[in-house]
């Protein structure tokens, strides 16, 4: 049996032909970071809630206050109606 065509046995030989070697292109990716809408509004009632607890807690000087005054018949009258009005317009930025 003979076996012919081999090439040479000499490995290093096939390694000095392919010399044209080049080193990988590095790829620079930007670090990002996406946040759903869901999240947003999540984030959002949080800080709502934080800042409802970190308010000051009910005066209840001023709640009798106001009571007092919403018993006396005479107290609710138009100018009264007009200036609350008027602040809930302004504070709905109407």
């Amino acid at each position: 049996m003979t076996i012919e065509g081999l090439g040479p046995i000499d490995s290093i030989s096939k390694l000095k032909k392919n010399s044209n070697t080049s080193k990988p292109e590095k790829v620079v990716e930007k670090d990002s970071v996406n946040v759903s809408s869901e999240a947003k509004n999540l984030a959002e009632l949080y800080q709502v809630n934080e800042a409802v607890k970190n308010s000051a807690d009910i005066r209840m000087d001023r709640v009798e206050e106001v009571k007092r005054k919403l018993e006396d018949p005479n107290y609710i009258n138009d100018k009264v109606i007009e200036m609350v009005a008027d602040n809930i317009m302004k504070n709905f930025g109407l």
